[in-house]
């Protein structure tokens, strides 16, 4: 089992804190989404083009893995199409240079709710175009079961449709369960043979208002998807998305991280 923290859990940390900490706490890696002010990771100094050998000597120094960098690319926007191909373009460039075998996308709005409308055909021919793109660098794009696409039935579709080995799936467990009502088997029917990372957090409703919780005290069944994903032979990362950035009223990132790494090791 290979675990790692999402740097959304740590927004207020350095690069050498958050290298240093999942060293510490026996991590295997470390999803990149964003270093102090720079959200988006081509912008991080240390994975500037005359910085990449160093950070990545350094990593093989704590033999820590980047398994995905989590960007902020949208394939819905039209209007937004010509910023999007640049934008991902610069994460496929990244993820080729520093070794980074996946790159999260999304095809709807960067909110985990299912809300509004997508033009699926559109999304599809997006992925398409630069699934070519990625598979020429060797890199991988994942889908996240995210917003309209926490359907994993739907997003099962698109992937079916874009057909291409370089656009796959990461599987956000808290989001088909807590929007659909999808227990972890149903997902991975539907989804298991395009899943290649895995996110997970937990939460709970309360007074109808969704509330973050520490892994393990909320009720989203991420033992329950574990259990089964070790079961089918997953092989990828489970990497904790603690999502501090957006809400700093949050347990403290060392807290989380710790309590995570100890949960995964007790299943």
């Amino acid at each position: 089992m290979k675990i790692s923290f999402s740097t959304l859990g740590c927004p207020r940390w350095s690069w050498q804190d958050i290298t240093a900490t999942a060293r510490d706490l026996g991590y295997d890696g470390v999803e990149v989404r964003g270093v102090g002010q720079d959200i988006s990771a081509p912008s991080i100094p240390q994975f500037a083009p005359d910085a990449i050998q160093s950070t990545r000597a350094h990593l093989e120094r704590l033999r820590l893995a980047i398994p995905c960098l989590a960007s902020e690319c949208t394939l819905h926007q039209r209007e937004a199409a010509a910023r999007t191909a640049k934008e991902v373009e610069a994460y496929i460039r990244l993820a080729k240079a520093l070794g980074a075998p996946y790159i999260r996308i999304m095809g709807a709005a960067a909110v985990p709710q299912p809300v509004g409308t997508v033009d699926a055909g559109f999304v599809r021919e997006q992925a398409q175009r630069f699934g070519e793109d990625a598979r020429a660098a060797g890199v991988t794009l994942l889908m996240e079961t995210h917003g309209v696409w926490s359907d994993s039935e739907k997003l099962a579709r698109l992937l079916e449709e874009i057909d291409s080995p370089a656009v796959q799936a990461l599987w956000d467990v808290h989001h088909p369960y807590r929007y659909h009502g999808e227990r972890p088997r149903v997902t991975w029917e539907n989804l298991g043979g395009y899943i290649r990372h895995v996110h997970l957090k937990d939460s709970r409703m309360d007074g109808g208002a969704l509330r973050y919780a520490l892994p393990g005290y909320g009720d989203v069944p991420f033992e329950e998807a574990v259990e089964l994903m070790e079961s089918m032979g997953y092989k990828g990362f489970y990497s904790l998305e603690w999502v501090k950035r957006w809400d700093l009223t949050l347990e403290e990132p060392g807290i989380v991280f710790a309590h995570f790494a100890n949960i995964m090791r007790s299943i």
